[in-house]
C-alpha cells in the first residue's frame, strides 16, 4: 500500500527532475574503517576495476571479498543517504508505472514514494543515478536518492508488476508475427481438407498425384542439394581466408588487432526444466569459464511449478555471479518464454543462452566479447557451434554427431557468408541487447523459438555471424526422445513457415528476392524432404526389378532418360552429402567418424516419422513442447578426459589472482552435487 503521505503525481508542466549534490567518500576506505574487506582484496579489485568497465562493490561482490550487507551500509555513508527495506515499507505502484517495470529493473531503481513534492527514489547503483535522471518524467520534480540491494529491487518490483511481466513476457513478439495468433480451427480444417483430396486423389488418379509429388520432392531434393553446395564451398573459401590471415600473422605481415575499449558485462542465461540430474553439475561445468567474474551474469531459469529442478537447487550454493529466476505459472509453459521474463532481470549489454547439459569453451566469453567490438553495427547475433561429449556411445550418438558437425561447421557457415537467413540453434546464441528487444526478443508460442528469431532478425536487416567457438552437450542417443526431439524441431520449422508467409509480400519486400528463395528451400525444402522421403525411397524398387506406378510414365518422360537421371540425383544427393559430412568431421576429435558418415542413409529415415508426427502436432497440439531428456549417457563412452561429469576449477581469477576458495595447492576437482561447495548461497528472485 502506499503511504497516506504520497501525493498524486505532478502534471507534466512540472518543474524538471533535479538532485540535491552531495559530497562523497572513497568506498574502499569506508570498507577497510568497517574492517569489511581485506586489504590485500581491495587492492585486487581496484586494480580489476581499472582494466573493466564494472563498479567496485559489483567485482567485491562477485568475487566474495565482501557481504551484501556491509556494502550497502558502506554505500549509505559514502552517498550520505538512508537504505530502504522495501519489503517493510512499499512504494507507491504509480510511480513503478510511470517508468515502466522494465526500466526500473535494467537500471536497479525503485521509485518509492513522493513526499512533500520529492519523489525519493531508490537505487542499488547510486553512482549511475545522475545519469538516469534526464530519463525521469518531467512530474518527479525534485528527485531524492535512498540506496536499496538490486534484488531487493527486483522483488519490490515483481511485488506489484509480476502479472503484468509475465503477460508480456508472453505477447513480446507482435501477434502478426506470433504463433499466438494462428487460427487453430481454420489450420484443423485445412489439414484435413488436404488429406480429403490427397485420399480421394489417390482413389481416383493415383499415377497423377503421385507424379505431382514426385514431382516436388524431386524439386525440393534438388534445391537443398543445390543450397548445401553453395553452402559447402563458401565454408571452405571461409576456411581458406582464415589460413591466409594465420600466415600472415605468423610471418608478420598483419597483426591482431586489439579491443581499445573495456570487456563489456555478458548476461547469459540457462533455462532449466526437470532437469535433476543437470543442475548439480551445472555450476562446475560453468566455473570452467576465465571470463572475469565480475562481468560475467549467469541467470538460472526456471519455472515456478518446477519442483524437480527447484528440489535439485535447494542444496546447492551458488557463487555471486550465478542468480536463480523463478518464472510464474502461465497458459504456456516453454523455453521462450521463460527466456523473454527473465531478460528483464539480466545486467550485460550482450545476451547470450546456454542450456541445461552445455559445456561452453572456457574462452567462449572472451570470443564472443572480441568479436562483438569488431563486428559490424549490423551484426546482431553470434551463432557458436554445438558439439558432442558422448559421440562412441551408440550408433545414433555417432550420427547425431555428424550430422551436427556437418550443420554447425559446414551449412550455417556457408549460409551466413551466402547472406541467407540463418535458422539459429537453441543454444551457444549472443546477441546486442538493443538489437534483441527491438525484433521482441522471443515468440513465447514457438517451439522452435531460435529458428523464428533468426527470421525476424533478417527481416529487420540484422545480421548473423558463426563464430569458431564450441560448446559440448550431450548427444540424442535413443530412438523414440530422438524421434521426439525432432519432431518438436520439424513443428516449429513448420510453424515459422506459416507465421512469416502470412504476408509473403511483405516477405519479399523485407528479405529480398535471394533471401526469400532461400527460406523457401531451408523450411518449406527441409519439411518436404521429410514428409515425402517415402515417395522417393519407393523407386528404389525399380533398381531390383519390382513393380512400381510410375514406372511406365517415366518410361516415356525425356526419351526414356527419367528414371536414369532420378537415380543419377539421389546418387548425386547422397554422395554430396557424404562428402560434407567427411568434411565436416576430418579434424583430429571427431576423424573416428569418417567410417560411419555413409551409415546415415539409414539414419534420416527416423526423420521421416518425426515428421509426420509433427505435422499430426502442428494440427492437435501445437504449443505442445515435447522436452529432451538430459543426463542419461554412460559417461564412461564419453571422448575425451574429464568429460565424465566432473571438471578442473581454475584457481587463479581473472587477472592472475588465486581464487578466495582455493586449496593451498593443485586444482579442485568438482563432480556432481560437490560442485555447489564453499560458496555463496542461493540468491531467490521470485
Amino acid at each position: 500500500m502506499a503511504s497516506p503521505h504520497t501525493s498524486a503525481v505532478l502534471p507534466a508542466d512540472a518543474a524538471a527532475p533535479t538532485m540535491a549534490p552531495r559530497n562523497q567518500a572513497p568506498l574502499g576506505q569506508l570498507l577497510l574503517e568497517d574492517g569489511a574487506v581485506d586489504p590485500g582484496n581491495l587492492l585486487k579489485a581496484s586494480v580489476m576495476r581499472g582494466r573493466q568497465d564494472s563498479r567496485l562493490g559489483q567485482i567485491l561482490l562477485s568475487q566474495g571479498w565482501v557481504t551484501p550487507e556491509a556494502l550497502l551500509r558502506a554505500l549509505t555513508r559514502q552517498w550520505r543517504t538512508t537504505a530502504l527495506d522495501p519489503v517493510k515499507t512499499p512504494g507507491d505502484p504509480r510511480l513503478i508505472d510511470a517508468l515502466g517495470a522494465e526500466f526500473c529493473l535494467a537500471n536497479a531503481i525503485l521509485p518509492w514514494r513522493r513526499i512533500g513534492g520529492v519523489t525519493w527514489i531508490a537505487t542499488a547503483r547510486p553512482e549511475a543515478f545522475a545519469a538516469l535522471i534526464p530519463s525521469f518524467p518531467a512530474s518527479f520534480g525534485q528527485v531524492r536518492m535512498l540506496l536499496c540491494s538490486e534484488d531487493q529491487v527486483q522483488a519490490a518490483v515483481l511485488a506489484v508488476r509480476r502479472i503484468a511481466m509475465i503477460r508480456q513476457a508472453e505477447m513480446r513478439v507482435p501477434a502478426a508475427e506470433s504463433c499466438r495468433s494462428r487460427n487453430e480451427g481454420r489450420t484443423g480444417r485445412i489439414a484435413l481438407g488436404a488429406m480429403a483430396v490427397l485420399a480421394l486423389g489417390l482413389w481416383l488418379a493415383p499415377v497423377v498425384i503421385l507424379s505431382v509429388l514426385t514431382l516436388w520432392a524431386t524439386a525440393s531434393l534438388l534445391a537443398q542439394s543445390g543450397l548445401k553446395l553453395l553452402a559447402f564451398l563458401s565454408s571452405r573459401r571461409i576456411l581458406a581466408e582464415q589460413g591466409e590471415w594465420a600466415e600472415d600473422l605468423a610471418r608478420g605481415r598483419a597483426k591482431q588487432p586489439e579491443m581499445t575499449g573495456p570487456l563489456p558485462v555478458i548476461s547469459v542465461m540457462v533455462p532449466l526444466f526437470r532437469e535433476s540430474d543437470v543442475a548439480g553439475k551445472l555450476v562446475g561445468r560453468l566455473s570452467r569459464l576465465d571470463y572475469p567474474r565480475e562481468l560475467t551474469d549467469i541467470l538460472l531459469v526456471i519455472e515456478a511449478s518446477d519442483q524437480v529442478t527447484q528440489k535439485a537447487l535447494q542444496g546447492a550454493r551458488l557463487p555471486g555471479w550465478i542468480r536463480v529466476v523463478e518464472v510464474p505459472n502461465g497458459p504456456v509453459q516453454t523455453k521462450p518464454r521463460a527466456l523473454n521474463y527473465a531478460l528483464n532481470f539480466c545486467r550485460g549489454a550482450i545476451i547470450g543462452v546456454w542450456d541445461a547439459e552445455d559445456r561452453p569453451d572456457p574462452d567462449q566469453l572472451h570470443t564472443v566479447a572480441r568479436r562483438f567490438h569488431f563486428a559490424p553495427a549490423d551484426v546482431a547475433c553470434l551463432q557458436g557451434a554445438l558439439d558432442f561429449y558422448n559421440p562412441r556411445t551408440n550408433w545414433l550418438a555417432r550420427c547425431f554427431t555428424i550430422e551436427y558437425a556437418a550443420w554447425f561447421r559446414v551449412i550455417l557457415p556457408g549460409v551466413a557468408r551466402l547472406g541467407l537467413v540463418v535458422p539459429l540453434g537453441g543454444t551457444t546464441l549472443f546477441f546486442r541487447r538493443d538489437a534483441l528487444e527491438q525484433v521482441g526478443a522471443w515468440d513465447a508460442w514457438n517451439v522452435t523459438e531460435d529458428a523464428d528469431l533468426g527470421v525476424r532478425l533478417a527481416r529487420r536487416g540484422w545480421r548473423t555471424e558463426i563464430i569458431d567457438t564450441t560448446t559440448d552437450e550431450e548427444a540424442n542417443c535413443r530412438a523414440l526422445p530422438w524421434i521426439k526431439q525432432r519432431s518438436r524441431w520439424l513443428k516449429g520449422y513448420a510453424m515459422t513457415w506459416g507465421v512469416h508467409m502470412r504476408d509473403p509480400r511483405a516477405l519479399w519486400r523485407e528479405l529480398g528476392p535471394r533471401r526469400f528463395i532461400g527460406f523457401q528451400i531451408q523450411f518449406l525444402g527441409s519439411l518436404s524432404q521429410y514428409l515425402l522421403a517415402p515417395i522417393l525411397w519407393s523407386f528404389w524398387l525399380l533398381s531390383l526389378g519390382l513393380p512400381h506406378p510410375l514406372r511406365e510414365p517415366l518410361a516415356g518422360v525425356w526419351g526414356g532418360y527419367a528414371i536414369p537421371a532420378l537415380f543419377g540425383t539421389f546418387i548425386a544427393s547422397e554422395l554430396l552429402s557424404i562428402g560434407v559430412g567427411m568434411w565436416a568431421v576430418r579434424a583430429d576429435k571427431h576423424r573416428h567418424l569418417m567410417y560411419w558418415v555413409p551409415s546415415l542413409h539409414l539414419y534420416f529415415p527416423l526423420g521421416c516419422l518425426a515428421g509426420w508426427k509433427a505435422i499430426y502436432e502442428v494440427v492437435v497440439k501445437p504449443f505442445y513442447w515435447d522436452k529432451t531428456a538430459h543426463g542419461i549417457y554412460d559417461a564412461a563412452d564419453a571422448a575425451a578426459p574429464g568429460h565424465d561429469g566432473t571438471v578442473a576449477v581454475p584457481l587463479l581469477g581473472p587477472i592472475g589472482e588465486r581464487r578466495p576458495d582455493a586449496a593451498p595447492a593443485g586444482d579442485i576437482v568438482i563432480a556432481g552435487e560437490a560442485a555447489t561447495a564453499a560458496v555463496p548461497a542461493v540468491r531467490k528472485i521470485a
